[in-house]
């Protein structure tokens, strides 16, 4: 097919690419991120607080803990909120360092660059992997093949049992998992995302990024003029040509030596002298293979770097589209957090009947209240009426000031009366209840309404 009918191209092939290590200053700040963020994933479900795993969602009761808090689907809000601020932060960081996300703390980049440094150590070089696979089957290639693949699969087996420890206790999961004493449905669950990371970060690979992922789709979206960038710096490099380390470099050459390594290191395979690409991952790997090819040239190194295609005169201006929705998602977590109740109450008037007349010929209505305790301690609350006239709670025919006892993330349900002496009171009021927690003096406050008459109904 001619490439004049082409709609899209592109930038690699579909063949396995092999990344080249690289060490250098990049390299450093994304295995020092990558461990940081593996031991939080790693070491958070084992955290307890107060006898209890510190984190965990529990699915079938429907709630989340957090340290001393913990949150139901009425409070799910907050995780809203949170992924609203989490949104606008990554795009702000895209809009002022490009992907950097992707190439330094995507969980898919860290795997992916996890598994081929287990397959650097096994198999060799990249190279070396790749006349490897070249060659006919033999007992060195078996074993290594099979080596490579068990620590795979145990990676991801860990992988998947972590995560999971993040929706069943680690101090059921993993006795009753290697026990073999998990459910049916444990099992399939660990297992499932144990083939996700084996498949996502050992086979698929790169490909996630290049035609998975929608954020590489539009994040070029974001991007201005001020962004900075990995980018080839083609006047300083082109025209580019091999050449020996003693020799004088010609006067119609550029810096760059053509020894192809950004190529080689790129976990994507693009080549980032052709300029910018909706793949690159921004990782910074092609910045620290030029920079060491230049020091060992004796040229001054940048000819790759994160750059920016020219600075804004007022800097500030690029803070505030994005800087301001991060700020205001902020702001509205922490209103959230400073207005959230340690317990829910619901009302719910007797649908059986308007209102009764008691057998002290007194007007009563019956509601029932839903009190959930979402702390971790024992709570008792106290219902009081305000600014209703002759009314008053009532509890076996006795006035009451009524307390319910409610255990630690416990739904109380109880029915309480109001009786009021008046017949002759509008045939429908308003009502405020006022629900008190007794500790910590915190109130709810809810409205309903009481019906009454004199016959005329």
């Amino acid at each position: 097919m001619s490439n004049n009918n082409l709609i899209f191209k592109t930038a690699v092939t579909d063949d396995k690419i092999y990344i080249r290590e690289q060490q250098g200053r990049f390299q450093k700040i994304r295995r020092l991120l990558s461990s940081l963020l593996m031991i939080i994933f790693v070491l958070t479900p084992f955290i307890n607080y107060d006898g209890e795993q510190a984190i965990l969602i529990d699915i079938g009761q429907q709630k989340i803990h957090i340290f001393a808090f913990t949150l139901f689907p009425q409070d799910l809000v907050i995780f809203c909120l949170f992924g609203i601020f989490s949104a606008f932060l990554l795009f702000y960081v895209t809009k002022i360092y490009g992907r950097v996300w992707c190439g330094f703390t995507c969980p898919q980049t860290i795997w992916m660059l996890m598994f081929n440094w287990v397959e650097r150590r096994i198999e060799g070089s990249h190279n070396h992997s790749k006349a490897l696979d070249k060659q006919p089957i033999s007992l060195n290639k078996v074993t290594k093949k099979v080596l490579k693949h068990v620590i795979w699969g145990s990676i991801s087996l860990f992988t998947a049992l972590v995560f999971i420890s993040y929706f069943i206790p680690v101090d059921e999961l993993y006795y009753s998992f290697f026990t073999l004493k998990s459910s049916v449905i444990v099992f399939s669950w660990v297992l499932f995302f144990a083939l996700c990371t084996y498949i996502n970060a050992g086979w698929i690979r790169e490909k996630m990024c290049l035609h998975m992922c929608p954020y590489a789709r539009f994040q070029s979206a974001m991007f201005d003029q001020s962004t900075k960038l990995v980018s080839y710096d083609a006047v300083r490099g082109e025209n580019r040509g091999k050449r020996k380390i003693t020799a004088p470099k010609n006067a119609n050459m550029g810096d760059c030596v053509d020894c192809n390594l950004c190529v080689q290191v790129c976990p994507v395979g693009i080549d980032i002298r052709e300029g910018m690409q909706y793949e690159c991952i921004n990782c910074g790997l092609c910045v620290d293979a030029c920079d060491m090819t230049m020091t060992k040239f004796n040229y001054p190194k940048g000819l790759i770097a994160f750059s920016a295609t020219k600075s804004t005169k007022s800097p500030w201006k690029k803070h505030l589209s994005y800087g301001s929705c991060v700020t205001l998602s902020l702001v509205a977590m922490v209103v959230w957090g400073i207005n959230w109740q340690s317990f829910e109450v619901n009302i719910i008037r007797d649908r059986q009947a308007l209102y009764s007349v008691n057998q002290d010929g007194k007007i009563q209505n019956t509601y029932l209240f839903k009190i959930r305790n979402k702390s971790n301690q024992a709570k008792v609350y106290q219902i009081n009426l305000v600014d209703f006239n002759n009314g008053h709670i009532v509890e076996d025919s006795k006035e009451s000031h009524h307390k319910i006892a409610v255990q630690p993330q416990e739904l109380k349900i109880s029915a309480i009366s109001v009786v009021v002496d008046d017949h002759q009171m509008k045939r429908r009021r308003d009502i405020t209840f006022d629900v008190v927690e007794a500790a910590s003096n915190s109130s709810i406050t809810k409205n309903s309404s009481f019906y009454s008459g004199s016959g005329g109904w």
